[in-house]
């Protein structure tokens, strides 16, 4: 089946200093992937500029208008000690929470099954009052409330990014219509998401120890498909982030290529006995470009659910 990709050039303008692992050529990677695979049948789409109606469905007005008032015209800045703003990275920024709400809204419409959202900065960090781990915008989880807008009332996260999604969590934790799931490495930045961390009962954490075996990690996961599946969502969305991957330096995990399209299968699973098949994806992680690229690639065609 087809898969319909959303990016745009413009997310290549946030560049955080040199040798930050944020770099434009993690986006080039993961495209350069997409383009090669000739088996991939790919509906491409520019990701528009984010409104400032669906920034404000996660964000308050203050931390909108600080992230705004602090974008540099000449020089990269540091928010934080890990993410930085260039004069190209608010553009960027609108683009990738852009991308993926488009993709909801088009799910939702009927439009198309199934997207890939090639998308950086990434945004599972950032929280409603905070920018934090490279995220200036928390992109999937305004996702999920453009998706409810648009009709999807039940929507579920499934997170495999390395690092726990915290900001995604902050905003799900206390609203019984939406799920989160999450598998990360732990202890690991940013320290969050202990198995014990439940919200209202819509939050499932499994954690994976530093070089755990491939298996661990693959049984943490099936656990929270379990969940999941229960939960029955109206949409699924995913933050794929690939910094598991066993080359990647910001991490100790174990996994390689094959592992990510194993958990779409799973991921895919769960979204055809429930949600007819729709799930979005938005890249998170994964800062060792070869493989990010062989990682996303294995995400994609695997979405195709063949």
């Amino acid at each position: 089946m087809a898969i319909a990709l959303y990016t745009h050039p413009d997310m290549l303008d946030h560049r955080p200093r040199e040798r930050h692992p944020e770099r434009p050529a993690r986006l080039t990677a993961v495209l350069d992937a997409l383009n090669d695979a000739s088996d991939l049948d790919l509906e491409r789409f520019e990701a528009p500029l984010i409104s400032a109606a669906d920034l404000a469905r996660v964000h308050s007005e203050r931390y909108l208008r600080g992230v705004e008032t602090s974008a540099p015209a000449h020089e990269t800045i540091s928010l934080d000690p890990d993410t930085q703003m260039s004069p190209g990275s608010l553009t960027a920024a609108r683009r990738a929470a852009g991308g993926v709400a488009a993709a909801v809204r088009d799910v939702a419409a009927g439009k198309i099954q199934r997207a890939f959202c090639a998308v950086r900065p990434p945004g599972h960090h950032a929280e409603p009052e905070r920018a934090m781990g490279f995220c200036l915008y928390s992109n999937v989880a305004i996702a999920a409330r453009v998706a409810q807008a648009a009709g999807l009332g039940r929507v579920a996260v499934a997170d495999f990014d390395v690092h726990h999604g915290n900001g995604t969590q902050a905003v799900f934790e206390t609203d019984p219509s939406l799920f989160f799931a999450s598998v990360h490495q732990s202890p690991a930045y940013p320290g969050t998401g202990a198995p014990s961390e439940t919200g209202v009962g819509n939050v499932a954490n499994a954690t994976v120890a530093p070089h755990a075996p491939r298996e661990v990690w693959r049984a943490a996961f099936e656990g929270l498909m379990a969940r999941m599946d229960a939960f029955a969502p109206d949409l699924i969305i995913v933050s794929a982030g690939f910094d598991a991957h066993a080359r990647d330096p910001l991490a100790d995990q174990s996994l390689e290529a094959e592992d990510f399209a194993w958990a779409t299968g799973a991921i895919l699973q769960v979204a055809n006995a429930r949600c007819g098949g729709r799930v979005v994806s938005s890249l998170e992680g994964g800062y060792d470009l070869e493989g990010l690229g062989r990682s996303a690639l294995a995400h994609v065609r695997a979405l195709r659910g063949e």
